[in-house]
């Protein structure tokens, strides 16, 4: 009897970037021209919080004071695992990457419009006065329901 490997996963990092205004940071990423919260893969080296600080400055230029995890999403189709912070603006000015074309703050509305639902939901959560972080399940473009639903 062969036995299959133990499959991969890959950890992501995002962070929710909400202003006082109660806008929040968002990109359009240079690859697929679709607008998402600014994040990326954790560093096999680099602690969680420094991941979510790297990715949002690298991504968008604006520096980051990480508050809260506020979700965990699992992409079932590729096997990512994406951990989403509550942040807020710490400094730096926006300015575009390599991994954007556009950087802007949004409202939440105007950001929800704009995503599709496994990035939408994030920037809800985060949004979200509750302390607990949320756990949901996606296959990239469409949310599973939760279970036991």
């Amino acid at each position: 009897m062969s036995r299959q490997p133990t499959p991969l996963h890959s950890v992501s990092v995002a962070g929710v970037v909400v202003r006082e205004d109660g806008r929040v940071l968002v990109i359009r990423r240079a690859d697929n021209g679709t607008w998402e919260p600014p994040g990326g893969v954790l560093e096999r080296t680099e602690a969680v919080e420094e991941g979510v600080f790297r990715e949002v400055f690298e991504e968008t230029g604006i520096k980051v004071r990480v508050e809260r995890l506020t979700g965990v999403y699992k992409n079932m189709t590729i096997g990512v695992v994406a951990l989403v912070f509550r942040c807020r603006p710490d400094g730096g000015h926006e300015q575009l990457s390599d991994e954007s074309t556009a950087v802007a703050w949004f409202t939440p509305d105007e950001a929800v419009a704009a995503m599709s639902e496994v990035y939408a939901i994030r920037i809800m959560d985060a949004l979200r006065d509750d302390e607990s972080p949320h756990i949901r399940t996606h296959d990239g473009r469409k949310l599973a329901p939760p279970i036991g639903s």
